[in-house]
C-alpha cells in the first residue's frame, strides 16, 4: 500500500506516493521527473545513481525514499543557482571530462561532497574519494582535471565573498 512521502529536494518540499520499497532513484525519476539522476547498475556498485544526503554522497538506488524523508537531498538539477551552472559542472565542461555523460551527475555530485570537506585535494585524495564512481569511457584523468579546476574556482570566490 502507498503511503505519502514528504521529501526536500533541492530545497523543495515535495510529496510522492509510493511503496514502503521504492528507491529514492525510482521516486526521482519516476515521480518527480528529475532525469538527472542515473540508473545505472541498480547495486550501488557505480555510482550513477549519486545524490546529496545531507551532505553525504549516496547511492539513490539502494535508498529507500522513505529513509530520506525529513533530510536534506540534493540531486545534479539542484546545484546551478540564478541560471549559472556550478563550478563543478562549469569545470567538467571546461576539462571535457565526459564523453557519454552517463556517469557524470555522480562524479559531480560525489566531487562537491569532497570539495566540502576539503576545498584542495590532492590527485590521490580525489582518487581515493572518487574510487566508486565507475566512468564506463574511461576519462578519469580528465575529472581529476575538472575536480582541481572546481576546486580553484570555488577557493577563488570565496576569497571575492
Amino acid at each position: 500500500m502507498a503511503t505519502e512521502i514528504e521529501l526536500d529536494i533541492n530545497g523543495k518540499r515535495r510529496v510522492i506516493h509510493a511503496e514502503s520499497d521504492t528507491t529514492l532513484l525510482s521516486a526521482l525519476r519516476d515521480q518527480l521527473d528529475l532525469t538527472g539522476t542515473k540508473y545505472g547498475c541498480g547495486e550501488g556498485q557505480c555510482a550513477a545513481c549519486t545524490v546529496l544526503i545531507d551532505g553525504s554522497p549516496r547511492r539513490s538506488c539502494l535508498t529507500l525514499a522513505t529513509t530520506a524523508a525529513g533530510k536534506k537531498i540534493v540531486t545534479i538539477e539542484g546545484i546551478a543557482q540564478n541560471g549559472r551552472l556550478h563550478p563543478l559542472q562549469q569545470a567538467f565542461l571546461d576539462a571535457q571530462a565526459f564523453q557519454c555523460g552517463y556517469c557524470t551527475p555522480g562524479m559531480i555530485l560525489t566531487a562537491l561532497a569532497l570539495l566540502k570537506s576539503n576545498p584542495d585535494p590532492s590527485d590521490d585524495e580525489i582518487a581515493q574519494f572518487m574510487e566508486g564512481n565507475i566512468c564506463r569511457c574511461g576519462t578519469y584523468p580528465r575529472i581529476v582535471d575538472a575536480i582541481h579546476r572546481a576546486a580553484r574556482m570555488m577557493r577563488s570566490s570565496a576569497h571575492e565573498s
